[in-house]
């Protein structure tokens, strides 16, 4: 069984910024365009990208009734997306 690999890909992101300055992301855009509505925010904290490297505020969202980590670091958002074997 082949170990699964992943790669760190920026995003876009939709965000909602309230009077008190909380940021919200609403959607993410990856870069063949598609979006994504994220369903729900579960956690906002600081934490590791274990799988890609690097470090930043980790959104934990879930998309489609799927759980996933949104990273922000110094303006730039990314996922770390799987790579697929060929």
């Amino acid at each position: 069984m082949q170990e699964q690999t992943y790669r760190r890909v920026d995003v876009g992101v939709t965000l909602k910024v309230s009077p008190e300055g909380n940021v919200r992301p609403l959607t993410i855009t990856f870069e063949n365009g598609k979006t994504y509505t994220i369903d729900r925010l579960k956690e906002r904290k600081r934490a590791a990208a274990t799988k890609v490297g690097g470090t930043g505020i980790r959104y934990t969202v879930v998309i489609q009734n799927r759980e996933t980590y949104l990273f922000e670091d110094e303006g730039k958002w990314f996922v770390e997306a799987k790579n697929y074997a060929v």
